[in-house]
């Protein structure tokens, strides 16, 4: 039985997606059976984990409508281990409201995750900025959840609101366990990020806060440009580095 992890952040802009997509891409390239799901309707996943260009964009909206079957819409990806099950069209739309009332009115969040973490090792899944009732469905039907923190001064403010919704859900899913904070965006010698790398981990406590740190670096900018995952394009890549390491800390309970 896989383990599903929801990536979690409590504003955008601060590399959740890029992060889920390339702990996804470490992580197939290492040979776990991974399945990224993306369910921010923004729908960000498809421009960066190396779909060929033309791939469908169809996915877990088109299954929800009885359009396609759960099997029809997990893409495959450069990566054998790797598969992607995009949100679907519903992201090419300015307005989400249906679909968010969808997935959280329901058991449809349950049902998924229920039956794709019998088929892989690890399910990733993105999810939309904040805490809102996605999120929280997610989050219910979770095992673990990884909290990506860009060093810059909102994140003193931000973080701990969502640590306080957590707190909320592990009320009702006390299986969820905080896999971590993960410093994404860090600058070395920048004192901003130096400042708000070292506040977090002082105040919050020993262990809370990953030892992997993701550097910026215009590799990752460039190569989700690109489409692709850092992890793939560049792998010498600090940033790269960072994810690949990251992937091999999440694979040690499921090494094939």
């Amino acid at each position: 039985m896989g383990r599903v992890l929801a990536v979690v952040s409590q504003k955008g802009g601060v590399g959740k997606t890029t992060t889920a997509v390339n702990l996804a891409a470490a992580l197939g390239r290492r040979g776990i059976r991974t399945l990224l799901i993306d369910l921010d309707p923004q729908g960000s996943v498809r421009f960066g984990v190396g779909l060929p260009p033309g791939a469908r964009a169809d996915g877990f909206a088109e299954f929800l409508a009885g359009k396609r079957s759960l099997k029809d819409v997990q893409l495959s990806t450069p990566l054998p281990r790797l598969r992607v099950l995009l949100v679907g069209t519903i992201a090419e739309g300015g307005d989400h409201t249906a679909f968010q009332r969808r997935l959280t009115e329901g058991n449809a969040i349950d049902e998924l995750l229920a039956e794709v973490r019998a088929e892989h090792d690890v399910v990733i899944v993105d999810t939309p900025p904040g805490m809102g009732a996605i999120v929280r469905r997610v989050l219910g039907a979770s095992d673990e959840v990884l909290i990506p923190v860009q060093c810059e001064p909102l994140a003193l403010q931000t973080t701990p609101q969502l640590l306080r919704g957590l707190q909320e859900i592990l009320a009702s899913n006390p299986n969820l366990a905080l896999a971590g904070l993960l410093l994404t965006m860090f600058e070395e010698g920048n004192p901003v990020s130096e400042r708000v790398s070292g506040f977090i981990r002082e105040t919050l406590p020993e262990g809370m806060v990953l030892d992997v740190v993701v550097p910026r670096t215009m590799a990752a900018v460039d190569a989700f440009a690109a489409g692709q995952p850092v992890v793939l394009r560049t792998p010498e890549d600090p940033a790269a580095r960072a994810y690949t390491e990251l992937a091999a800390w999440i694979a040690e309970p499921v090494a094939p």
